[in-house]
């Protein structure tokens, strides 16, 4: 089955927390503005499964016995996990709190909270990652287009975001202007662009 696009893909969220109460609670609050959810009892568990190909956000309890949210959410980066965290928690304190939004949760609820306070939350970690997946698909885009280049026309675009002049370029890659003008033309239209300009933007992105 083909992907689908990071524009119109359901969003999920996933949510981790050891106590089943809780978690059926949740996704009964969720399935009732029409969320798509998959719960898991720990962090072992969810790594057990393949995170879903959409928009997602992650509701992580912070104390549970196999492995704390606190550890998991600094373990997340070296795994490579770029879902946005919404912490939940009965035993949080404001420097525990602090310490999550530094590292980057979008916010840390204490039990109990406020039914619409968690789904505010949501809805911002949803919304960050769709834009986040919009931007790596564009990226990746460029970078597909990039590679559709020779690498003399490569050589010739870097030189030509630069600034040179085709006579400079021919001089400094020892070719004709006439060898530089066709390959500046063929980097301009694999890569999409019409004008100089669109070719610097999309050149400093690729490098960014």
């Amino acid at each position: 089955m083909t992907p689908l696009s990071p524009a119109i893909a359901q969003p999920v969220v996933y949510i981790i927390d050891d106590d089943s109460s809780m978690r059926a609670a949740l996704e009964d609050l969720l399935a009732s503005v029409g969320l798509t959810t998959r719960a898991f009892a720990s962090t072992r568990a969810f790594l057990a499964e393949p995170v879903m190909d959409a928009p997602g956000c992650l509701v992580l309890d912070v104390r549970m016995p196999e492995q704390s949210g606190m550890d998991f959410h600094r373990q997340m980066q070296e795994l490579g996990l770029q879902l946005p965290v919404v912490f939940i928690t009965g035993h949080g304190d404001i420097a525990m709190g602090v310490t999550a939004i530094k590292r980057g949760a979008i916010e840390f609820l204490t039990k109990p909270f406020r039914d619409q306070d968690l789904l505010d939350a949501i809805q911002q970690g949803l919304e960050q990652d769709r834009e986040r997946r919009q931007r790596d698909a564009a990226s990746a885009e460029l970078h597909e287009r990039w590679m559709l280049l020779s690498e003399g026309e490569r050589n010739v675009a870097r030189l030509v975001v630069q600034g040179l002049l085709n006579k400079q370029i021919a001089a400094q890659l020892n070719l004709s202007e006439i060898a530089v003008k066709v390959r500046r033309a063929n980097a301009m239209r694999k890569m999409q662009v019409k004008s100089l300009a669109d070719l610097v933007r999309i050149t400093e992105k690729l490098e960014n």
